[in-house]
Parts: structure tokens; C-alpha cells; sequence
């Protein structure tokens, strides 16, 4: 690509439900959608039948979406699109270093921070990807509306602005619309950080604690999320948008919500090991708390929600003592 306004040819790494819904919005868009799917009887199906019945199903996709299972197949693109899981991007792009040009723009839009590194996934990708620029793309979506072609507003941040504007352009059509920022870590940690408050958020609904108590935790969540972006650079005003606030409230108020529901599930009384057992999609806020947590530690600021779900996730801890630890608290200043 010589001109950033010639972007055509759009990769789009990851055929999960999010990273499918994208070719579509790509194709509305009037561009060419490449969508890599690590599985090859899952690219075959989208190229064939016009459908990805594993991740959306009753979607018929666009016939002008091409997938492939072939990383060298993503050489041409004009930019790319980064759609796998948190956890997952450093292993799955690391390959990807020698074939992808070093000018070609990166999306980033998975949602998460990397446990044992706790970096967010543009520090990651800058690591495994150097020298390319940048752009993040969060917001409150759920991809089986996107994939609809329902009305849809997302955060699309970059430090270049001439970058920005291209790729909203390209990626932009009249139910998709892009929002311009600046502030790439205010949107990627408004986006990683709600999968964490989403999860509480469910587990209080499945003890039946009412809504006075999910109200509480959104807007006490919020203000953890603001905290640690702030602590990490980002702005407070991009947190109170789509990729923030926005998102925020529709992962912790609906049960499509794969974070939402697996609280849900938890606080009704499941096993947690058994739900992550027979999971097909990703949770990124399971990963995400204890990344959240030891990232706030390292940074010494005070998010007790993210704290609270990541010891009732990963270390044993009693939902009900919990809750009644974070009840416990002193009472403060708002």
C-alpha cells in the first residue's frame, strides 16, 4: 500500500464471531475482506457455504468474503486486523513478522491484557510485530449485531491522524461507525478491564443481590477502569465513550455477553472449572483479572472489584465471603 487512503484489501486475523462479524462490516464497507481462520475446514466452510456456523451461526455471510487458512496468503493486504484472543496474539502474530510488509497498519481488536506480562495487546504486538503502525478499535459491540448490519458506533484510535481517518474510511459504512480518538491506551483498557466488572456483574445477578447492586458495581467499576488508564497514560474523557462507559454498559447488562453469562453462571452456584470445560468462546475477562490485578499492583492503585474476581476465579475464593469483604469496606469519598 502506497497511500493510506488506498486501503482496499483488509486481513482480518481471527475467524471467531468477532473476527467474522468484521469481514462483514468490511464488505458493507465496499472493501476486500481476507479473513485468516487457524482452522482449515472453518475457512472452507465461509468460502463454500457463505457461513460460519461454529461462531455465528444463522449469519449468511457476504460471497465476496474469502478465507484462508494460509498465513502467506495475508502478503497483499492493506492493513490488518488483529481479532484473535488476548492470550493468544503473541504466539499467532509472532509468525506473521516475516510476511506482512513494514509499513502495514495494525488494528488491534482483541480486548485484554496478556497475564504474566500484564501488557497491553499494542505493547504486545509492537514486541512481535515492530515498527508498524498502530490502531485500536474497541467499543460496545456484540458480533452477531454487527454481522446483521444493526447499528453500531466503536472507538477507532490512533496517534496518526491522517491513519485514523483512512482506515475509519475504509472500515466505516452506514450502520458501522467509527469514532475518531487519539488515546489508543484509554481504549484498549476501557476494553479490557469491563470483561472484569462484566464478570462481577454477573455473579451479583446470580446471587440475586438486585439492581442497586449492578448499578453500584458498573459505576465503581468504571472507576477502577478509569484509574488504571489513567496510571498507564490514557485519558479519562476517551473512558467516558464507546470504548469506556459504552462498552461497559452492554457487557454488564445482557447475557449475550460471554463475561456476563459466565458470572451468571458462577454466582448461580456452577463449578467454574466445569463451565470453562465445555466453553466454545472465549471469556476474555477470565485471563484479563489476574492481569488486571498484578498490573495494578505493579502500579499501586486500588481496584478491588477486579481484585475480588480474580480470587474468586483463580484462587479458590468463596463468592459469598467476597462479597462480604468488599461490603466490609470502609466507607470513602466518592
Amino acid at each position: 500500500m502506497n497511500e493510506r487512503t488506498g486501503i482496499q484489501r483488509i486481513g482480518i486475523l481471527g475467524s471467531g464471531a468477532w473476527g467474522t462479524a468484521l469481514a462483514a462490516a468490511v464488505t458493507a464497507a465496499g472493501r476486500q475482506a481476507l479473513l485468516w481462520a487457524r482452522n482449515p475446514a472453518l475457512a472452507q466452510e465461509i468460502n463454500n457455504q457463505n457461513g460460519n456456523s461454529v461462531y455465528l451461526p444463522h449469519i449468511a455471510l457476504d460471497p465476496s468474503i474469502r478465507a484462508t487458512s494460509d498465513a502467506g496468503d495475508l502478503a497483499g493486504i492493506d492493513a490488518l486486523l488483529l481479532v484473535v484472543p488476548a492470550q493468544h496474539l503473541r504466539g499467532i502474530a509472532s509468525g506473521l513478522n516475516a510476511i506482512l510488509p513494514k509499513d502495514l497498519p495494525l488494528v488491534l481488536c482483541c480486548k485484554g491484557i496478556e497475564r504474566g506480562s500484564g501488557k497491553l495487546m499494542t505493547e504486545v504486538a509492537a514486541e512481535v510485530l515492530p515498527g508498524r503502525p498502530q490502531a485500536v478499535l474497541s467499543g460496545p459491540t456484540f458480533a452477531a449485531e454487527v454481522a446483521a448490519g444493526l447499528p453500531t458506533a466503536v472507538t477507532l484510535a490512533s496517534d496518526d491522524a491522517a491513519l485514523a481517518t483512512a482506515l475509519a474510511e475504509a472500515l466505516g459504512n452506514r450502520t458501522f461507525r467509527p469514532y475518531i480518538s487519539q488515546d489508543l491506551i484509554g481504549a484498549e483498557v476501557g476494553g479490557a478491564v469491563k470483561n472484569v466488572i462484566a464478570i462481577a456483574c454477573g455473579i451479583v445477578q446470580g446471587r440475586a443481590l438486585g439492581e442497586n447492586a449492578r448499578a453500584a458495581l458498573i459505576t465503581r467499576g468504571l472507576a477502577e477502569i478509569v484509574r488504571l488508564g489513567l496510571a498507564k497514560g490514557g485519558r479519562a474523557e476517551t473512558l467516558m465513550g464507546l470504548s469506556g462507559f459504552g462498552d461497559l454498559t452492554l457487557t454488564c447488562t445482557a447475557v449475550q455477553s460471554r463475561n456476563y453469562a459466565l458470572g451468571l453462571a458462577l454466582g448461580e452456584g456452577a463449578n467454574f472449572e466445569d463451565l470453562m470445560s465445555v466453553r466454545l468462546t472465549v471469556a476474555e475477562g477470565v485471563e484479563s483479572a489476574a492481569a488486571v490485578t498484578i498490573l495494578a499492583k505493579s502500579l499501586n492503585i486500588e481496584m478491588p472489584i477486579s481484585r475480588a474476581v480474580n480470587a474468586i476465579l483463580h484462587q479458590g475464593a468463596d463468592i459469598d465471603a467476597v462479597i462480604g469483604s468488599l461490603l466490609a469496606r470502609p466507607f470513602t469519598t466518592e
